[in-house]
């Protein structure tokens, strides 16, 4: 079989794929459109007809403050900043705002505290959009979250620059990805470091107060990071919590003392955090953030609510647009804060101040829903036009209101009020239903694409099974189907019938191959049905048969059907922690079971003691492995494990140097038995690279492994004491891990062999069960490649020969195991890698899916061998059956849960990304690798230890 035509195929095949998921997400990651349109002083949005004229340096309203300062605390959730004095013993996150309640008390009319409610998902960078542009951002946006693409949009930070204000940033770097040089003055630190609580809010202590006294800038924005990363690090439950909120309340408190009469102050959370300290999602937690009001001049003049109001973050933007005398940005959705336009004087004065707001922010969304409309054309003309008619009455009522002789009256003007926040608010939904909105015949036509393309590499791999399979000719027709599905919707595309784009082409193009292939394998069939029906997947014996010969793995694939098909339902998604290892205990006891009544399981057998065995030992490593599970959001009464927690969260000494322990014996045990593994088939006798890393690296390796963990475990005080010792442990030893694991790794690709040869007239030196082969280097070389089995067959009448006296032969050690050994090294290798980057005490969940993988391939070869000792047919050694790969998927699984994920934003491990990089990076390349290392450890050592593990069970039990 050439090389070429194989590789063209792998490379269709992983195209096919790719199209298929592009086209789903196609339909389920939408965006939303971008308007390049920026509002103006000179747009017409006012409606007031009293000939009041805007003072100089405004626009649309007179400015109220001419400066503000923004303090975003970074997760800032309500609960943080709510001050309740009933409790008693309040937890490490309550009560330690003390200053903004005692503003908020005892000036009531100069300070208010609000619900501030984000809109998901609840990533830095989508707050910060939403923040200055006012709109909604689209959950394909949280894929943007590290990236920091510029906002192309009309937003707070350009109508200010435009507007001549002077703006200066200070705290998150991820500003000057989002705004790069918009700002006046700035002064940026690093912030995907999620294990530094200190360097960014430490740097803007550095230069607030003396920016605040001085007087260049209109508008500054301190954006600290402390609070956040105590909470990705430790959770909102814990001392340091504690001590990084007490930093903010005395930071506001001397903040306070430098404002100005003229200065209005916000103190702002981007969004919440979980009981856990993440956050990226919808939950309660996550969304509900708070907002604080405060100024030296009086801000309210009506009494503060019995309960805080609740007000959504995209209202932020016009409020603070026109307070600060700005035009509001072209794209903005939100609804001002009506309570901060009121005036000094009667109600009747106040509400007609609001109105005058509520009018302008009005015709700004407006005008943005009309552009928006002939732009995107994915808002309801129906809903559009009757929020359209409610505009134009409100409009007209206010504009007779303004021109009727004497004054208004007050119900008068309060319903015309209600009108507007009506409008704006049902303007607000409909956006929201909008870009929500999935588009539903993409994803399933992609669903649709990939399932056929899993059945084409079916159908491919039972043909190559069958030896009657040509790559060339099996690659030229889809080739050319897909030729020409592509010309077709090109000319359609060129005549005007359709649009397509990128996407569609490409999916179009997998289909139309799709169907080539499968046309010729049906016309195959057809002509071959009389000489090689047998060989074919589709020809010959009925389908009754076929399920008694085991050509149609009913039960493993209809638990892959099962699994694949609870995907579309929400609650199994959220159950899938338990689903996955329920499943794999069926899968493994139907096996067992059915070896029995076949009459398999013979009494006394060594390999049905074995199967027992090994059956027992995957039940205990499922049970165990379930108590390592972190809850989702969405499931209340559920309580992640304690035991996902890291060494350094546990304050009992004597608990935690108990789990230090039970942590570096599992390294151990790990390290040690690929030694003894390695070492009971011979493969530790040759003095090559690979041999000596695994005599000396393992060792080593373990060593730093248990050094880093002995360093993240203590506690945050004593690392302080000792930052130098600490920095440099924190970089030298996990750094010292991937320079070895580089190393060998590379040691294996530069020799892989572990096969020691030694002449039968040399004293025995070598350990481990010898396999003899031919007298010549030459031709041991030649036989390596081969399957043990056919090299045991083929050299057995050579050894007979040799103990005849035909002359000397040659031993080889380790050759039984010549493909596992160089696999299973760099699997503990990859192993050791991971551990890493997983807290410590995952270290045992790591053991347990070595030992369950270990079960499930000994398992399989235990039934191959019961099954061929009690049949006259011998097993083929090319073919993987489907329950062992079912089995592996499912193990895989159930570990990637047992590793403490979830498939949500709030669970994926962030702070893997600075293991070894304590100070960040430079890119987000690294970074996004090792995060990607972290959440998908379990598929990548199950993928890589199935070769391996298969291999070195190859030899006979």
């Amino acid at each position: 079989m050439q090389r070429a035509p194989v590789l063209l195929f792998l490379a269709w095949t992983c195209f096919l794929f790719f199209s298929a998921i592009g086209l789903f997400t196609s339909g389920f990651l939408l965006m939303r459109v971008e308007l390049a349109n920026h509002s103006s002083c000179s747009d017409a949005v006012t409606a007031s007809l009293r000939g009041t004229r805007v003072p100089l340096g405004s626009c649309w309203l007179p400015s109220r403050f001419s400066k503000a300062v923004l303090i975003i605390i970074d997760a800032l959730k309500f609960e943080f900043a709510q001050y309740d004095p009933s409790r008693q013993e309040p937890r490490p996150y309550e009560n330690k705002l003390k200053f903004l309640h005692q503003l908020a008390s005892q000036q009531p009319q100069n300070a208010r505290l609000y619900r501030f409610r984000a809109d998901p998902p609840t990533t830095t960078m989508q707050r910060i959009k939403g923040l200055t542009t006012g709109s909604l951002p689209t959950f394909i946006d949280a894929g943007s979250n590290f990236a920091s693409y510029a906002i192309q949009e009309d937003n707070l930070i350009w109508q200010l620059a435009q507007n001549g204000k002077r703006v200066v940033f200070m705290g998150d770097d991820t500003w000057d990805g989002l705004f790069p040089q918009a700002f006046f003055r700035s002064y940026f630190f690093p912030s995907f470091n999620v294990k530094d609580l200190h360097t960014v809010d430490d740097g803007i202590l550095q230069h607030l107060y003396q920016t605040v006294d001085g007087s260049e800038w209109d508008l500054l924005i301190a954006h600290f990071l402390g609070v956040d990363h105590c909470g990705h690090k430790h959770g909102p439950d814990h001392p340091e919590m504690a001590k990084k909120l007490s930093q903010m309340d005395e930071m506001l408190r001397l903040l306070v003392d430098h404002l100005a009469n003229d200065t209005l102050l916000l103190v702002a959370g981007d969004h919440g955090m979980t009981g856990t300290g993440d956050h990226g999602g919808d939950t309660e937690e996550e969304v509900n953030a708070a907002l604080f009001v405060y100024s030296k001049a009086t801000l309210f003049w009506s009494p503060p609510p019995q309960e805080p109001q609740t007000v959504s973050q995209v209202n932020f933007v016009p409020t603070l647009a026109l307070l600060l005398g700005i035009p509001v940005p072209y794209s903005n959705i939100g609804e001002v804060m009506d309570d901060l336009f009121a005036i000094e004087g009667d109600a009747t004065s106040s509400v007609l101040a609001q109105l005058e707001a509520y009018s302008i922010n009005a015709r700004q969304v407006d005008r943005f829903l009309r552009s928006y409309a002939l732009a995107a054309q994915d808002i309801s003309s129906q809903k559009l036009q009757q929020l359209q008619d409610l505009f134009a009455a409100t409009s007209e009522e206010h504009e007779r209101v303004l021109a009727q002789v004497g004054s208004p009256g007050l119900p008068q003007l309060e319903q015309l009020r209600s009108q507007f926040r009506r409008y704006l608010q049902e303007a607000r939904a409909i956006c929201a239903e909008s870009w929500a909105r999935f588009h539903p015949v993409r994803m399933v036509a992609g669903c649709a694409l990939l399932t056929s393309s899993c059945l084409l590499c079916y159908v491919a791999s039972r043909m190559a099974a069958g030896l009657n399979f040509s790559y060339r000719h099996l690659l030229w027709y889809p080739l050319l189907w897909g030729a020409v599905g592509a010309a077709i919707l090109g000319l359609t595309h060129l005549s005007g019938w359709t649009t397509t784009d990128l996407v569609l082409l490409s999916s179009w193009v997998a289909a139309a191959s799709q169907l080539g292939f499968f046309w010729h394998c049906w016309a195959r069939r057809a002509r071959s049905s009389n000489t090689a029906s047998a060989r074919l997947p589709f020809g010959g014996s009925s389908l009754k048969s076929r399920l008694r010969a085991g050509l149609v793995p009913a039960f493993p694939l209809g638990i892959l059907a099962l699994r694949c098909g609870a995907m579309l339902s929400d609650s199994f998604v959220m159950a899938e922690a338990q689903v996955a290892p329920f499943l794999l205990v069926s899968l493994v006891l139907v096996l067992v079971l059915r070896l029995h009544w076949r009459g398999r399981l013979l009494e006394g057998s060594l390999s049905s003691w074995q199967l027992l065995g090994l059956l027992a030992l995957i039940l205990a490593c499922v049970r165990l492995s379930g108590f390592f599970q972190q809850c989702r959001e969405e499931t209340p009464s559920c309580r992640s494990s304690s035991l996902l927690a890291p060494l350094a969260s546990l304050k009992d000494p004597q608990t935690k140097n108990l789990s230090y322990i039970l942590c570096l014996v599992s390294l151990g045990t790990l390290a040690g038995g690929v030694r003894c593994w390695l070492r009971h088939y011979g493969n530790l006798n040759h003095p090559n690279g690979p041999v000596l890393f695994v005599r000396w690296g393992f060792p080593l390796l373990a060593l730093c492994i248990g050094g880093y963990w002995a360093i993240t475990s203590g506690a945050e005080e004593a690392l302080l004491k000792l930052r130098a010792w600490v920095q440099l442990a924190l970089v030298a030893f996990p750094q010292g891990i991937f320079t070895l694991v580089a190393a060998g790794l590379f040691l294996l690709l530069w020799d892989p062999v572990t096969v020691t040869v030694r002449d039968s007239r040399d004293p025995p030196r070598a350990t481990g069960p010898p396999i003899v082969s031919p007298s010549s280097q030459a031709e041991l070389l030649y036989v390596i490649p081969q399957l043990y089995r056919q090299m045991q067959e083929s050299l057995r009448s050579r050894l007979d020969e040799a103990k005849a006296g035909s002359g000397p032969t040659v031993a080889a050690y380790g050759l039984g195991s010549v493909y596992s050994a160089a696999l299973l090294i760099s699997m503990a290798l990859l192993g050791f890698l991971l551990m890493t980057l997983h807290s410590e005490r995952l270290s045992l969940v790591f053991l347990l899916l070595f030992m369950e993988a270990f079960a499930l391939l000994w398992m399989h070869a235990c039934a191959v061998a019961l099954s061929s000792s009690s049949s006259s047919s011998q097993a083929d050694p090319f073919t993987v059956p489907w329950y062992a790969l079912v089995a592996w998927a499912l193990a895989a699984a159930q570990f990637f849960y047992a590793t403490g994920h979830q498939p949500v934003f709030p669970a994926i491990h962030w702070n893997s990304a600075f293991v070894g990089f304590h100070q960040g990076h430079n890119t987000t390349l690294l970074p996004a690798l090792l995060v990607g290392a972290n959440t998908f450890a379990s598929h990548i050592l199950f993928a890589g230890s199935w070769v391996s593990f298969a291999s070195a069970l190859a030899i006979p039990l």
